[in-house]
């Protein structure tokens, strides 16, 4: 069986459930956390790779590494193939998992998909890919049951309107309205709208809006209310997700699209491709890129305990500001 898996696809909520699986097959929290290693591979170093999968396990049977990004670090030709090497090597006491975002027109021909036809007993991929606008809210309907309820199918649509094909934040809004019917009875309708989900994601907006116009005590005053109101984790899940909708966006824009074209190869509500077009044409695409990169490597730090989610939103606009 093999040691290596490739999770890839445009869904963070699933992949991230994946990974969640692997994790759970510790036998106990103290074990995951000394046998788990984390990487970004774009800052990673070949000896952090190399140690992190060759290290013996601690009172487990194998060692889990996680590999974020691996074509930002190996994308010539000749990189790949010293890289496909080392993954036929894996040891059998460890576990390497490596992550990438694509999206399902990209999938097939990727490096690693290519390489795995070919060695099928070296690796498995499995793809997670976000339903379609159509697909979400009978996706929603198998989530509430997956969470240990039930979604009525016009409670649903409704939700699936509010929050497009995002898996991630429908994921924790289906658990707060179970929640708030105490799992005794379907979610309906009337409760989707009085729990006032993405209530959010306007203030995200008017963030955003503050950044780019260099209002950075504005900006600091907003996320300063969102953290009163929302959990650390959940909110930077919405900060990324937003400057990711404004990356895809600007590319849309780039290829001279308008909104409809934003809000179809976003899979967002009309309201939302709308703000994310408008906010798009005002930020270049090389500053989004930085913008995000920046998160991610501030994402990797706060998995990795050196910062907390709440002091890393904090510093990222502070930073972003100036």
């Amino acid at each position: 069986m093999s040691n290596v898996f490739f999770l890839y696809g445009n869904d963070e909520f699933a992949i991230l459930r994946r990974v969640r699986e692997f994790e759970s097959e510790f036998p106990d929290p103290t074990s995951a956390d000394m046998n788990t290693a984390r990487l970004e591979a774009r800052t990673m170093s070949e000896n952090d790779l190399n140690n992190a999968v060759n290290a013996m396990p601690f009172l487990a049977p194998k060692r889990l590494v996680i590999l974020s990004n691996p074509s930002g670090k190996f994308s010539k030709p000749t990189e790949r193939k010293k890289f496909e090497e080392f993954l036929s090597n894996v040891p059998d006491t460890a576990r390497m998992v490596m992550i990438e975002a694509l999206e399902p027109k990209d999938a097939d021909k990727h490096w690693l998909n290519k390489w795995a036809e070919k060695n099928k007993d070296a690796i498995k991929t499995q793809g997670f890919m976000r339903p379609r606008p159509k697909e979400m809210a009978g996706w929603m309907v198998n989530e509430a049951k997956h969470q240990g309820g039930g979604l009525e199918p016009r409670a649903a649509s409704r939700l699936a309107e509010m929050v497009g094909t995002d898996t991630r934040q429908a994921g924790m809004e289906i658990a707060k309205l179970l929640a708030y019917v105490n799992w005794a009875r379907p979610v309906k309708i009337e409760d989707v709208e009085a729990v006032s989900i993405v209530t959010a994601e306007p203030d995200i907006f008017m963030m955003v809006d503050a950044l780019a116009n260099g209002q950075t005590g504005e900006a600091q005053k907003l996320l300063h209310r969102l953290l009163e109101n929302e959990d650390a984790f959940a909110l930077w899940g919405m900060v990324i997700r937003q400057f990711r909708l404004l990356l895809q966006a600007r590319e849309v824009i780039d290829a001279r699209g308008m909104v409809p074209d934003v809000q179809e190869a976003l899979g967002v509500h009309p309201f939302v491709a709308e703000k994310v077009y408008g906010q798009a044409k005002r930020i270049p695409m090389t500053m989004l890129e930085n913008i995000y990169h920046r998160l991610l490597l501030m994402d990797e730090s706060a998995k990795n305990g050196q910062v907390t989610l709440d002091l890393a939103l904090d510093i990222f606009v502070g930073e972003l500001g100036k």
